[in-house]
């Protein structure tokens, strides 16, 4: 069969694209191709299932832009299923004065970016939680949630097989196998984005460097937080610090960590060691860690410390009253960080590129999940746009 698209990677972003352009045309037809034997095998299974309100981002980017529609089309698209969505609010917390500011700076990028958040005292936060400790203020976020992710990314595959979208799983993409005819390709491989668009001569400045996010259940009976508790992050970098998350079924997580990977699928001990990819990704970590790039140094070391469980869980203590030392490790997740070889920065954005007929996602991290149906109506209408000037 003729495809008209053909969409590398069945996690949250290939199959909300696919998605949205059935939407838009029922008749088309469309073949996802998965290399693993399900859908969400990769970040869209493993990620936090946090629906992200959207006030951790500058008004110009992306991030801003689509995750307040993406936090409320994942919830419509989730009750027009029955998938259950948790609505757990957040509270992001300061530990000193200089973060008390970096607290401000994160309400005036809600305001502007019309996310609802509010400023609120030490003796506030103790009637929402009076276990949870800040230096004089918080700022709460009622609009946070959580949902199961793979329920969501399973339910979405059942309703696009009814649309008609078919999935191939256990195949490889190949840009010279030509068992599949198809018009135009859309990339959303995750992990190996970068390397499919590079042989067709798309983002050669970009490279994928992953880090692996490892999460503890917390196993404590007293540890019942009502709301989940974030620190204030480095918004120098794109990650958001050690966290609690209440997931869908009310258990209580700590995590995740950005510890550097040594190969893309570096989950657990050695399985699917890829050797090429070790030797890549150790030269370029040395490099960076060498010429203490974008203080990728004392990130790297604070991260990696985190491999021992009593850094990580101290981590945690510094914002609660009381938290046991009471936890059982979860699945990791990694993500797939762009970074960029010649400005030599990690991509703080998401970041799409097209050619004559193919569409690439480079760089879909977090809240790329809340972000999804958001962000597949914006990359069908970069789709529309880039078939007509071609």
């Amino acid at each position: 069969m003729d495809y008209d698209y053909l969409v590398v990677g069945a996690g949250i972003i290939g199959m909300s694209i696919a998605y949205e352009l059935m939407q838009r045309d029922s008749h088309l037809k469309i073949i996802i191709l998965e290399k693993e034997e399900a859908v969400a095998m990769h970040a869209s299974g493993r990620n936090s299932g946090v629906l992200h309100a959207g006030f951790y981002y500058t008004a110009d980017s992306l991030k801003a832009k689509l995750t307040v529609d993406g936090n409320r089309l994942m919830k419509g698209f989730c009750k027009e299923h029955g998938i259950h969505v948790k609505e757990t609010q957040k509270v992001v917390i300061a530990q000193d004065e200089t973060e008390l500011k970096s607290l401000y700076e994160l309400k005036k990028r809600g305001d502007i970016n019309g996310v609802e958040t509010f400023i609120i005292s030490q003796e506030q936060l103790n009637e929402i939680d009076d276990n949870i400790v800040t230096y004089k203020e918080a700022l709460f976020s009622p609009t946070t949630a959580s949902v199961n992710p793979k329920k969501v990314c399973y339910t979405l595959q059942k309703v696009l097989e009814n649309l008609g979208v078919k999935f191939v799983f256990n195949h490889r993409f190949h840009k010279d196998d030509y068992d599949i005819s198809y018009k135009y390709l859309i990339n959303s491989a995750g992990l190996y984005a970068d390397k499919i668009a590079h042989t067709f001569g798309v983002g050669l400045n970009y490279t994928m460097l992953p880090f692996k996010g490892i999460y503890l259940k917390s196993l404590d009976e007293n540890c019942q937080l009502k709301i989940n508790v974030y620190p204030v992050p480095n918004l120098n970098n794109p990650f958001l610090g050690v966290h609690f998350t209440i997931t869908e079924d009310g258990s209580v997580k700590i995590g995740p960590t950005a510890i550097p990977a040594l190969w893309r699928e570096n989950y657990d001990g050695f399985k699917g060691f890829k050797i090429q990819e070790f030797f890549e990704i150790i030269y370029l970590e040395a490099k960076l860690f060498v010429l203490d790039s974008f203080n990728f140094r004392a990130l790297a070391l604070s991260e990696i410390s985190n491999y021992r469980r009593t850094t990580f869980v101290n981590k945690a203590k510094q914002m609660l009253k009381v938290l046991k030392n009471n936890f059982k490790p979860m699945p990791a997740g990694i993500r797939a960080q762009l970074y960029d070889k010649i400005e030599n920065k990690l991509e703080m954005d998401f970041i799409i590129k097209h050619t004559q007929g193919s569409t690439h996602v480079l760089n879909a991290v977090s809240p790329a999940f809340t972000c999804s149906f958001a962000f597949a109506k914006y990359v069908a209408d970069e789709i529309e746009h880039n078939k007509e000037i071609k």
